[in-house]
């Protein structure tokens, strides 16, 4: 016997799926603009001659980059308020633990897009007699910007799927709603799959975006 699909009884629940989707739009935009931010303050801390900049920053990065998304989470959830005795809730612990982790990848997207600038670059704004800040703010950062694009879209996306992971501390992201569904209607095959289409049609139509933003901004410089 062939399993008899029932989209139409999870359609009718739209509203549980939409604000899953809300709460996963929140959580990821949020982390995404705070992870951008930070990390191109440890990219910059890295890239600092002074160790008392580049060592806690080369910590900090290698540390979130190669421990799991799900533990870092669990431990700023449920460890981290034991330690310095303030409590978070769900929605702060899952911003926290996805912005410094988005960060810390960000940062190496923002270094490597800085180091590929050729050295012309650099030695063009000091012979104008630019600081190392002006330099950068002004010739560096605008022209390495469109190198990082597609390494910082790909991991815009991986951030963005990433948010199925704050479900394990009960945020009422998309998939938690999801699951939720789930064991109502005992339909997790229907459910999980529209999960996945939203996540699919999300991110191509943001892809498709950038895409088009990267062509118009080409044809303006010709």
């Amino acid at each position: 016997m062939g399993y008899e699909w029932e989209f139409g009884l999870v359609f009718k629940y739209w509203d549980v799926l939409f604000d899953g989707f809300l709460g996963t739009l929140r959580v990821g935009i949020v982390s995404l603009i705070l992870g951008a931010i930070g990390g191109l303050i440890l990219a910059l801390m890295r890239m600092s001659r002074y160790r008392l900049l580049s060592w806690p920053a080369i910590v900090l990065i290698e540390f979130f980059r190669t421990t799991p998304l799900l533990i870092q989470l669990f431990w700023i959830y449920f460890a981290l308020p034991v330690v310095i005795g303030i409590t978070f809730g769900a929605y702060a612990a899952c911003i926290i633990t996805l912005s410094v982790n988005s960060a810390a990848f960000f940062a190496e997207i923002f270094r490597a897009g800085i180091n590929s600038m050729e050295r012309s670059q650099w030695e063009g704004g000091k012979a104008l007699g630019m600081s190392q800040s002006t330099l950068m703010r002004r010739i560096i950062l605008p022209q390495a910007v469109r190198r990082m694009v597609p390494p910082f879209l790909e991991r815009s996306f991986e951030l963005m799927k990433g948010t199925t992971n704050v479900s394990a501390i009960a945020y009422a992201d998309l998939l938690y709603r999801a699951l939720e569904l789930s064991a109502r209607l005992y339909r997790p095959i229907e459910i999980l799959t529209l999960v996945a289409l939203v996540f699919f049609v999300m991110l191509t139509l943001t892809s498709m975006l950038v895409r088009f933003m990267e062509a118009r901004l080409d044809a303006a410089r010709l």
